[in-house]
């Protein structure tokens, strides 16, 4: 919906820009909440730090799950914050769309890594 109050600048809905706000905000305490816990294991496990304690971490489906939900977490606040770098600095339609494209491969790249990594595909 849009009102033009009479002169060249038209006012649209912009309720994008507090959903987006509100997103980065709770990608990023998830983000925040996940790793104390994990340094909280790290920290607290008993004896030194090598690929068995590593795994072992890693090792339950729950914490699978745990893990990649923050990693869509993390691609979703990586993507709000990139498309908003091209949105505000690169002002050709055709460069801006095709960086928007890209952006979304690698994401959708890096997330299909990390499940074939949690998952051991």
């Amino acid at each position: 919906m849009s009102v033009n109050y009479g002169s060249k600048r038209v006012v649209t809905g912009a309720h994008y820009g507090l959903r987006d706000w509100l997103v980065q905000r709770v990608t990023a305490t998830l983000m925040a909440l996940f790793t104390v816990a994990l340094l909280a294991q790290v920290i607290f496990s008993s004896g030194p730090i090598g690929y068995e304690v590593w795994a072992g971490i890693f090792a339950a489906q729950w914490m699978k799950f745990l893990t990649f939900g923050v990693i869509l977490s993390l691609h979703w606040h990586a993507w709000i914050g990139v498309r908003d770098i091209w949105m505000d600095y690169v002002k050709p339609a055709g460069i801006r769309l095709a960086l928007h494209v890209l952006t979304l491969v690698w994401l959708v790249g890096c997330a299909g890594w990390a499940y074939s990594v949690l998952w051991k595909l």
